[in-house]
């Protein structure tokens, strides 16, 4: 009898070796390969549910392609009809439903909100047989928080919710694929990855065998019956999602569920998307009886009221196709110690640090001996560059303890030279702006040329340098 193969995987960027080394020469990080057992008969995956079975073969009646060579130019090209999710922000994210023979998977923090946004997402997909396999709650748990979502759902007929939603609580993969054969579900959610597991491997479930073999065999199974197969994922304590690399090399679309328990708010934000944009976001407000999708969220990350509140500027920013107004929070202060404390939440604390730099050798400011604080309000995080302007704007209001005018906001990006580079798509930003009472907005001098020849009713300050941008802020 041949015996088990022993190999060592990397936990961090999926590397794989015959032996264990301390550092992975393929990303570099140290003390990441882990060791994991491949069974001597392991078999190829198309053959657990083959034609030998009593069931019928997920092979037949697939398009041309599947299982076999196809020529270039017999494929074609039309775009393939996307799933409505019946939800605006996670169809956003998808890129506009999801597609057929797709894997997502859902990563996010335990607490978060990921079993409840999946639950009342399907809840109100009627023409769709699904299936629910839960490796961690049981069915009576899945009823109760069904029946909470459900009562406020704007259905007409309350009593057809669910009907066509089957759960299994399961974590055996060959029995799930059992059940899958003899019911052909038109859409799978696995309720965790991390708690399924396959009689090929010895390993306990949620290990990294335990984990790349179940991934690869939901591969398998979405690309060769067209069922699209929704993996939940946890987070572990450094914020990625656990388990190897290659979990997110597999799968279709990566997403994250992110938001700060103590506020109300969730961000969805796609990381990886073959059938999609990687830069949109999805904005939900966490209530008693479920996710609230949020349609205006610049109202959502401003405060009611900050006249008179130094350290508080406003950014025209966008993520995505979406503009937003979003709210940047400073506070400089005499440092206590002898190291001065540079912190940032919700932004790149190391562009914090080179904006601080521009703000003292470019502008004049001193600020080697204080602390600085910055916060992006909301919980949100931005990766637009055209905060920038706002970051400083931030800092010199909460180090001068100046209070920026109401109504001002402002977008641009600054460079190590101190000058206001152009950002994409003003327009968008400056009628976002607009349209929420601001009479003010600075933008870099460079993006006058591609404004319309309509006049805004906001007044519009186009500025070259940081200099010229805090001189007509701060006078």
């Amino acid at each position: 009898m041949a015996k088990d193969k022993i190999a060592y995987v990397c936990s961090n960027c999926g590397q794989e070796s015959a032996k264990w080394m301390g550092r992975c020469p393929n990303c570099g990080e140290w003390n990441t390969f882990k060791q994991i057992r491949i069974p001597a008969n392991t078999q190829d995956g198309t053959q657990s549910w083959d034609s030998k079975s009593n069931h019928t073969s997920f092979y037949d009646g697939l398009p041309t392609g599947i299982g076999k060579p196809v020529k270039l130019r017999d494929i074609s090209a039309s775009d393939e009809p996307r799933i409505d999710m019946h939800d605006t922000e996670l169809n956003r994210v998808l890129g506009g439903g999801m597609v057929p023979g797709s894997i997502i998977l859902l990563g996010g923090e335990p607490g978060i909100g990921k079993s409840t946004l999946t639950l009342q997402t399907i809840l109100h997909m009627h023409k769709h047989p699904i299936l629910y396999v839960s490796g961690e709650e049981s069915t009576h748990q899945i009823k109760l928080r069904a029946d909470r979502l459900a009562s406020n759902m704007e259905i007409p007929d309350k009593e057809t919710i669910g009907s066509n939603i089957s759960i299994l609580c399961e974590t055996s993969i060959e029995k799930i694929l059992e059940y899958v054969k003899s019911n052909r579900p038109g859409l799978i959610i696995i309720d965790s990855i991390q708690t399924m597991s396959t009689e090929k491997i010895g390993s306990s479930p949620g290990s990294i065998s335990q984990v790349r073999e179940c991934a690869s065999t939901f591969f398998r199974l979405a690309k060769t019956s067209g069922i699209p197969i929704i993996l939940i994922g946890h987070i572990n304590k450094e914020g990625t999602l656990a388990g190897p690399k290659i979990l997110e090399h597999i799968v279709d679309t990566v997403i994250q569920f992110e938001g700060d328990t103590h506020y109300m708010y969730r961000i969805l934000r796609s990381t990886k998307n073959r059938f999609g944009s990687t830069s949109e976001l999805g904005i939900y407000e966490m209530e008693q009886d479920g996710l609230k999708p949020v349609s205006n969220p610049s109202e959502l990350l401003l405060s009611e009221n900050h006249d008179g509140l130094s350290g508080v500027a406003i950014s025209a920013a966008i993520e995505g196709v979406r503009p937003f107004l979003v709210e940047t929070q400073a506070l400089v202060s005499s440092a206590a110690y002898g190291t001065p404390q540079r912190s940032a939440t919700g932004f790149d604390q190391r562009r914090l640090n080179m904006l601080l730099a521009v703000l003292e050798k470019r502008v004049g400011f001193k600020l080697m001996q204080k602390d600085v604080f910055l916060n992006i309000a909301g919980g949100l995080r931005v990766t637009d560059l055209a905060i920038d302007l706002s970051v400083i704007a931030a800092v010199l209001s909460s180090n001068l303890d100046i209070a920026i005018e109401t109504g001002w906001c402002m977008a641009g990006e600054v460079g190590l030279s101190g000058e206001v580079r152009p950002v994409s798509r003003i327009n968008q930003r400056i009628e976002e702006a607009e349209k929420l009472g601001f009479t003010h907005i600075i933008i870099p001098k460079y993006n006058l040329k591609g404004l319309p020849e309509k006049k805004y009713k906001i007044a519009i300050t186009p500025v070259r340098k940081v200099e010229e941008a805090l001189k007509a802020l701060f006078g």
